[in-house]
């Protein structure tokens, strides 16, 4: 079983940048993620109406798990994306899909940018997926966005995911996708 906790640290960005990845503090982070999972381009988040104690609540809970984490992702020190990992199996998604050894499941969260950037996605995704291969048990990345939010979707196909069927899963329907092991290395920035 692959574990779904990711090496915390720094790493390239892909454009001469830093990219840090440190696990959420569920009670000094829950002021920033709440400001991101309230605002309407989050509602696939499903935490809009939340209050800040819901959020702190939730991450303390997603804390405890040993088979789902949270991270905080900056670059050069500004905090731009919530990241979640998890391991399939230990997760509703198994019910829907036949979950295969080296399986990780990632939910990945977008920080409003005041002035977006081209290509910014593109390399964070990339620069993600370098730390995930760090770890060698990683053989597919397996997410599953709401099936209505388009900007997902859009991002899940220009990365190189295979798409799977479209699924229910309790509060939504879910568009399976998997990003196998070589796609990824393939993704990741020089130097890396």
């Amino acid at each position: 079983m692959t574990d779904a906790r990711l090496a915390e640290g720094t790493s390239p960005f892909g454009d001469g940048r830093t990219m840090q990845v440190r696990r959420l503090d569920p009670a000094g982070d829950a002021p920033l993620v709440h400001s991101w999972v309230r605002e309407e381009r989050a509602r696939f988040w499903g935490m809009t109406g939340h209050t800040v104690e819901q959020v702190r609540d939730i991450y303390a809970f997603v804390d405890s798990l040993d088979t789902h984490h949270a991270y905080l992702v900056s670059v050069d020190g500004a905090p731009v994306a919530l990241l979640q990992t998890y391991q399939p199996g230990e997760d509703p998604v198994s019910e829907v899909y036949e979950v295969q050894p080296g399986d990780l499941g990632i939910h990945l969260l977008l920080a409003p940018a005041s002035a977006p950037e081209p290509g910014f996605t593109e390399r964070l995704v990339a620069a993600l997926g370098a730390v995930v291969l760090l770890d060698p048990s990683v053989q597919r990345v397996v997410v599953e966005p709401d099936a209505g939010n388009e900007r997902a979707g859009d991002r899940v196909r220009r990365t190189g995911f295979d798409l799977g069927p479209q699924v229910d899963l309790g509060e939504k329907r879910a568009q399976l996708a998997f990003l196998d092991r070589a796609t990824l290395e393939a993704l990741a920035p020089a130097g890396v």
